[in-house]
């Protein structure tokens, strides 16, 4: 799937979710806690796969009326705020009775040419608001730290060795192995200056999340395997119920 078709299935996905308003708001109950997973990696470490194995292993555990579960990783979001055409077409998938904050947020954007420090708050409040209507995978933009206060969210940490990092990298970007750890290299160390700059926090903090997994000899099905069983159990314990799974219908 190239990016801009990623971009359209995501986009849809979200459309055919969001058109059907929700409930009257009222107070919190373990019903109205729609959950969530943050995904934080280090390079190479499988975010994007696993997160596009999980997206079927929740729809199975967590189906209902509910829509289906959508992977939003950080290139998606980049393209859905960035794209010039997607102040008026993205108002529509966000009626003012349900997620109002981001579709002003985006509004916005028409016309406008933000700095960097504009944007990136807009970015965070598009994630937390995503957060908010659950049943989204969120990849990277410390989406962990930013959500952390909602509590149907399960945040995850993928680390790997640099050896395996490296040569995984290598073979998605069809590089040498110099490039490929220079490029790693590169970018967890811009992901680290990025947490701490915006939120005075360390991304490899493994107290920032509930589960850290290493994907050396995990492949990713295991790994949407142990993530799916792991959000079930936290809301289970966020909820305090016998209720049976799903826990948002």
């Amino acid at each position: 799937m190239t990016p801009h078709t990623y971009l359209e299935h995501g986009l849809s996905v979200l459309h055919a979710r969001l058109r059907t308003p929700r409930t009257a708001a009222g107070p919190a109950s373990p019903a109205k806690i729609h959950p969530f997973i943050t995904l934080s990696r280090e390079t190479g470490a499988g975010a994007t796969t696993l997160g596009r194995e999980l997206v079927p292993l929740l729809d199975r555990d967590f189906h209902g009326d509910e829509a289906r579960w959508v992977l939003l990783d950080r290139d998606l979001l980049d393209q859905a705020l960035k794209h010039h055409s997607l102040p008026a077409t993205l108002a529509e998938f966000l009626p003012e009775d349900r997620v109002s904050e981001i579709r002003a947020t985006i509004g916005e954007l028409v016309g406008l040419h933000p700095s960097l420090w504009q944007l990136e708050q807009k970015v965070a409040e598009a994630v937390l608001q995503l957060a908010h209507v659950g049943h989204v995978i969120l990849a990277g933009r410390a989406a962990h730290l930013i959500t952390r206060a909602l509590p149907g969210g399960l945040h995850v940490r993928l680390v790997a060795s640099r050896d395996v990092r490296i040569a995984r990298t290598a073979q998605s970007l069809h590089c040498n192995h110099a490039d490929a750890a220079r490029h790693v290299d590169q970018q967890d160390e811009a992901r680290r200056r990025f947490v701490r700059a915006n939120f005075d926090a360390e991304l490899d903090d493994p107290h920032a999340y509930d589960l850290v997994i290493n994907t050396d000899h995990l492949d990713a099905n295991a790994t949407a395997e142990l993530v799916a069983f792991a959000l079930k159990q936290h809301l289970h314990a966020k909820t305090a119920t016998d209720a049976p799974f799903p826990l948002t219908t």
